[in-house]
């Protein structure tokens, strides 16, 4: 017998925004059965094959400290460094830059609430370099 991940929550201050600026991240929707509203201190986005779910739930305490868990993203389409200038434009907040010269490596970001998630390069962009 084993289990399987129902979902990834991630506590939140405000979780409509929170939930509403990951969609524009990774493309997820709403549960049609729930939709998302303003004031809700659960917001659940769902990919659209529907295989991966992440809910935001309202938590009264501040973040502390850095994640002991996080996002590794990779671009669907396009490179890096493209991805790297979208996530800039929808508001991440680089943290540490460890791309190297030979285009290995990767971006930690913040998210608006201070999350850390990291950028890699896209698929297309590591079998070119096998």
């Amino acid at each position: 017998m084993t289990s399987f991940i129902s979902h990834t929550t991630v506590d939140a201050t405000d979780a409509y925004q929170l939930s509403s600026w990951w969609q524009q991240v990774l493309d997820y929707v709403d549960d049609p059965e729930d939709p998302n509203e303003p004031g809700h201190e659960e917001c659940l986005i769902i990919s659209r094959d529907g295989r991966h779910r992440v809910l935001f739930i309202e938590v009264p305490e501040p973040k502390q400290g850095k994640n002991r868990i996080h996002f590794d993203l990779r671009p669907v389409e396009g490179t890096r460094d493209e991805e790297y200038e979208r996530l800039i434009a929808l508001g991440a907040k680089p943290v540490d830059d460890l791309r190297l010269a030979d285009g290995s490596g990767w971006v930690v970001f913040n998210d608006p609430e201070g999350n850390e998630f990291c950028l890699l390069r896209s698929e297309a962009e590591v079998k070119r370099t096998r």
